[in-house]
């Protein structure tokens, strides 16, 4: 049998050509890359997984329902960069609950100079996830309240073109993309339980 030849029933191994056009080379070492960095560590119950998970999808949909906003003609081009910014901020501080409970919770990431590598303190992550909670919690449950009572937080009669008002499919639509946010300071302080127990045990 030559060098060439296969024994009987095994396939040829077949050529892995790199840098080909249209090869998902990269976009597969990018899904790998994230998924090493965002899968959860050791020790995480599948219920903190998953609240940490849902987190994000709680605040996506009153994120998606502002930027329609920003083709109103009747905003100006420092409004509307407000409108993107604010959706776009409000999903990253939401993603960072995913942080509670994969590596890159416990251990800055190598890109963050000084501190690359090392061990993150708990308190620094269990403090400001913790006020984090309790003023999400408190700000969306007080928001909703004034609004079924007809009024903004500053005791205001809520304005007559506010989407509430509106009734119908408008007020419905409303509802159904900001209730969620309800959920955001209760989940998060689930998963910061989650975290401190396991990495203070």
């Amino acid at each position: 049998m030559t060098r060439t030849d296969h024994p009987r029933g095994a396939a040829p191994s077949l050529p892995v050509i790199a840098g080909t056009a249209g090869s998902p080379v990269t976009s597969g070492r990018l899904r790998t890359v994230w998924r090493a960095a965002h899968a959860p560590v050791a020790g995480v119950p599948r219920w903190a997984r998953l609240a940490a998970y849902t987190v994000p999808f709680t605040v996506l949909p009153s994120s998606l329902w502002r930027l329609p906003a920003v083709f109103d003609d009747g905003i100006g081009l420092g409004e509307r960069a407000y409108i993107v910014f604010l959706s776009i901020l409000s999903e990253l501080v939401a993603f960072t609950a995913v942080g509670l409970v994969a590596a890159w919770g416990e251990r800055f990431p190598r890109w963050i100079p000084g501190l690359r590598g090392r061990r993150v303190p708990t308190p620094a992550a269990v403090i400001p996830a913790t006020l984090g909670a309790v003023i999400l919690t408190v700000l969306w449950t007080a928001a909703f309240v004034t609004e079924f009572a007809g009024v903004t937080l500053r005791g205001e009669p809520t304005p007559a073109d506010f989407p509430t008002q509106a009734g119908g499919w408008e007020a419905a639509i409303f509802y159904i993309c900001y209730l969620p946010l309800l959920l955001w300071g209760p989940l998060l302080a689930a998963v910061t339980y989650a975290y401190h127990r396991r990495r203070t045990q």
